[in-house]
């Protein structure tokens, strides 16, 4: 193990003097009102809003669960990490609705298609779901990343993983509630290449040490294809690619921790070329993340590294490999991808809480006071955040499985809802709610009975909803919701053509066709095939 240096710690206090200038400059700057607060005066550009969206998505689901995920499982996981694919669909089919109708979250989007419950219903669901796995588990594997890189116990008889969670915490919750999302934007993209050139490092170093590509290979013959047999009991390819695919669209299209970014564009241009730009860096993490935890299995089975555990793989790799100097550099990045990813957290709570509870029962409020409430409820989400700590160390060895498997079990709903809101005027606000709920419902009762499985007896209808691959379970209540919210939109009065006006395809203006027209150019278009082309390449290269 190589040992943390004077110059690994100089370049870290660079990483946050940097940052500190960012949180003074923020604070300086004062939000006029709640456009500006949340959503950067709606003046981004195509750059910060792909840099963002990639520093939000890269979390510790990355950097702890998908490396582990890498040395326990190979290339079954890295389904979840080839959706630029869905990004460029978030540009050009969903952005399109949400920028020209101004909204400022996605529970406000249900609302103006559906119904004022449909928006609370979204809302209550994203508030809890933020907190109890997003915000909780970043913090959580956060202090184990650092705890183990920085090879400290404990620190004034404080064991030190409390240390770097607390101080992860209140380091980027100050700079979110200082600055709002004008500062993460700006951290965004300083924060971007630090977390790339960081990985690279690792990526290089590893798989020299391991003796090449084809060595790795070698090692990993068994884990390098991304396609199971349908009879896998964890990763069977129909039910990857079905579950994979509903997720991606909830969160990708339809979840306000990323369609945020998205809202912050000066136009409809900037915000498909910013997703655009996302997706060539999402073709980044199955090498410099899911990589480095196959490299890290090679090299434990090589004898060259002890492995303790998958999840500790990137963080190994850190600790055995790297030099002095380019240590600090790499724990920077790793640092950069946990504050981004708490600081979209803390931000997009804020909003929700803000704009669709406050606000909804406050309409009389000032936007300068909306900004106040927006910093108090960034503030409460922390407190949660930490609170929810200790819960987290029971899921740590299953980190980057357990948040796939609580999103396959939120999704499905969701994405139905939006798919059949924004692609037909002839959905119900009925049929909406009832979708959002039906889904969440049975959603949560799966989750349930997974923790009493036990208990059930054998042979049950529980038993066989709980036995049955959490995969096809996703896919199978995705098109249940579908067939439901359609059914129930037989029965039930369709929205005026007033209230859907500008909210779906078929409802749309002539000067929207016309706005979404000017801004494609042949450019647009060249990226996104080779956007494409790269992702079924790899597709093939790993089949």
């Amino acid at each position: 193990m190589i040992p943390f240096s004077g110059l690994d710690w100089a370049v870290l206090g660079l990483f946050f003097l940097i940052l500190l200038g960012v949180v003074v400059w923020s604070f300086m700057e004062k939000e006029k009102d709640t456009t500006d607060y949340f959503l950067a005066g709606r003046n981004a550009g195509w750059l910060v809003i792909g840099a963002s969206i990639f520093a939000s998505n890269i979390g510790s689901e990355h950097l702890v669960g998908l490396s582990g995920a890498g040395a326990q499982t190979g290339m079954a996981m890295a389904h979840w990490e080839l959706q630029s694919w869905i990004i460029i669909i978030l540009g050009w089919v969903f952005a399109p609705f949400y920028w020209s109708a101004k909204v400022y979250t996605m529970p406000e989007y249900l609302e103006r298609r559906y119904s004022s419950s449909s928006r609370t219903f979204l809302s209550f669901i994203s508030l809890i779901s933020y907190v109890l796995t997003k915000v909780s588990v970043t913090v959580y594997a956060g202090g184990v990343v650092l705890k183990t890189v920085l090879g400290i116990d404990s620190l004034w008889g404080i064991d030190f993983f409390w240390i770097a969670a607390m101080g992860l915490v209140l380091v980027t919750g100050l700079y979110t509630v200082a600055g709002g999302m004008k500062a993460i934007l700006v951290t965004s993209v300083i924060q971007t290449p630090i977390l790339i050139l960081g990985s690279l490092v690792i990526l290089f170093v590893g798989m020299d040490k391991v003796g090449g590509m084809e060595e790795l290979e070698r090692i990993n013959a068994e884990r390098m294809s991304l396609m199971r047999p349908l009879d896998d009991p964890e990763f069977p390819w129909l039910g990857v690619i079905g579950g994979s695919i509903i997720i991606g669209l909830w969160y990708w299209c339809t979840d306000q921790y990323i369609v945020q970014r998205v809202l912050t564009a000066k136009g409809i241009q900037a915000a498909r070329r910013g997703t655009i730009f996302a997706g060539y860096l999402k073709l980044l993490p199955v090498f410099i993340f899911l990589f480095p935890g196959m490299i890290a299995y090679a090299l434990h089975e090589q004898g060259q590294i002890n492995l303790a555990s998958a999840d500790q793989a990137f963080a190994t790799l850190v600790t055995e490999l790297l030099p002095s100097g380019i240590k600090g550099i790499v724990i920077g990045g790793l640092i950069a991808a946990l504050m981004s990813s708490l600081a979209s957290l803390f931000n997009s709570s804020a909003t929700l809480f803000t704009i669709d509870f406050y606000k909804k029962y406050k309409p009389q409020s000032s936007e300068q006071h909306l900004v106040k409430v927006g910093r108090y409820a960034t503030v409460a989400v922390v407190a949660l955040g930490i609170l929810w700590i200790p819960i987290m160390q029971s899921i740590a060895d299953v980190l980057y499985e357990y948040l796939q498997l609580v999103q396959s079990l939120i999704a499905p709903g969701i994405a139905a809802v939006f798919l059949l809101g924004v692609f037909s005027r002839k959905i119900t606000p009925a049929a909406g709610i009832t979708g959002l709920v039906a889904g969440f419902v049975i959603g949560m009762t799966r989750l349930v009975l997974t923790i009493f499985e036990d208990s059930l007896p054998e042979g049950s209808i529980w038993m066989g909803m709980v036995e049955l691959n959490w995969l096809y379970f996703c896919s199978v209540l995705f098109i249940a919701i579908v067939l439901l919210v359609i059914g129930v939109s037989f029965f039930t009065r369709q929205a005026s053509d007033e209230q859907v006006a500008g909210l779906t395809y078929g409802s749309i203006s002539k000067e929207q066709r016309a706005e979404i027209k000017a801004g494609i150019d042949k450019w647009d278009i060249i990226h996104t095939v080779i956007i494409l082309g790269i992702t079924a390449f790899i597709y093939v290269r790993f089949w």
